[in-house]
């Protein structure tokens, strides 16, 4: 091939690159090209190949000239599909079906290509196999010379979001053991359990939940609580959600691993020979709660979440719980994580303290699927 025609040949691409790539051009005259990926009404992005992705204060844009088709919606629920030009304050998108659709620049509420509407379709309806995300925690640590101790602690949390609902589930373990002592464990805690959250609008919602415990400490064999009620998001911003939970709940619970109590006379146990502690309770209680999430700049988020439960049989009677963590990101899959938890219950069997305090630290692996 001459040199010259191989001049041209790149020529021709070169152009036909160009004539393909969307225009951006702001009010100070600066003008950039790429492709428009997606906007909010209030920014816009933009990728090109020398910078990649670019924000662009959408009010600061003067004019936007695109080949590609995009997905625009406006104020009053309409949408239209096509390359998309603005002029005098105006944007125009070429729809195949009802031509060139008019509106002032400031309607624009969404902008997306092709690739962004088709993952926002996608997130409305995910199978259940796709579009969760969560993490897990993991803490050890050990002692030796005049202790011996082990301590683990797992948790593992997902959530599967779309538009309109939500599912929530977790799991988490702490176990601690002492060689030195008898009994060796020393704490046994398992909590695990479900929520499904549906929408009715953007402020109320619908929830139920299915919560199970067991709790060495406690003494508490299992505990099993099935909630529903209704919820308010108070606050659900880009950094800080922020939700009150209200309703009613059956418990089921089992108390059979206490102190051994001496046989009260008279007995028909043979002499020596102590009874186990046992207890079983079933109540109708209500679950009062609020569930705190907050973005402290890019790397470290905050969880809070707090419930009671006075028992609605037994006036007086009641269990409180307080979650609070954190996790600091470290990279994009790993980061550091801590939590602080308080279990209290109003009426614990025999010999069992009212109040657990349990704190862990460790590393947060995330994940997404």
């Amino acid at each position: 091939m001459r040199r010259s025609q191989l001049f041209t040949l790149i020529a021709v691409f070169g152009l036909s690159s160009a004539v393909l790539a969307d225009q951006v051009t702001l009010k100070n005259g600066d003008r950039f090209t790429g492709k428009v990926v997606k906007s909010d009404g209030k920014t816009l992005v933009l990728h090109t190949d020398a910078a990649g992705d670019i924000t662009i204060q959408f009010a600061a844009i003067q004019d936007i000239k695109t080949d590609q088709e995009l997905h625009v919606s406006l104020k009053g629920g309409k949408t239209a599909v096509g390359p998309v030009t603005t002029t005098d304050g105006k944007i125009e998108i070429a729809t195949k079906t009802t031509g060139t659709v008019e509106a002032p620049k400031e309607d624009v509420t969404l902008i997306r290509n092709d690739a962004e509407q088709l993952a926002y379709d996608k997130s409305l309806h995910p199978g259940l196999a796709h579009g969760w995300n969560g993490g897990a925690n993991v803490g050890f640590s050990i002692a030796r010379g005049n202790s011996e101790t082990e301590n683990l602690a797992l948790a593992l949390n997902a959530v599967h979001p779309t538009l309109n609902d939500k599912i929530m589930l977790y799991v988490s373990s702490i176990d601690t053991q002492n060689n030195l002592a008898t009994p060796s464990t020393v704490a046994n805690l398992v909590q695990g359990g479900f929520r499904y959250d549906r929408n009715l609008n953007a402020k109320l919602f619908v929830f139920g939940a299915a919560d199970f415990t067991s709790n060495a400490l406690q003494f508490l064999d299992l505990r099993q609580v099935y909630s529903g009620g209704f919820g308010l998001h108070a606050i659900a911003s880009d950094t800080t959600t922020f939700d009150f939970l209200g309703g009613v709940n059956y418990t089921h619970e089992t108390y059979s691993n206490g102190t051994e109590i001496p046989p009260t006379p008279p007995s028909t146990a043979p002499t020596g020979v102590f009874q186990s502690y046992g207890k079983t309770n079933r109540f109708v209680a209500l679950t009062l709660g609020e569930e705190l999430d907050h973005k402290f700049g890019k790397s470290t988020v905050l969880t809070e979440n707090s419930y009671f439960y006075p028992n609605l049989q037994q006036t007086g009677e009641y269990r409180w719980t307080l979650n609070v963590g954190t996790v600091t990101k470290i990279s994009k899959w790993l980061g550091w994580q801590n939590q602080f938890g308080d279990i209290y219950v109003s009426n614990p069997p025999t010999s069992a303290k009212k109040n657990d305090v349990i704190f862990t630290t460790g590393l947060n692996i995330a994940f997404a699927h």
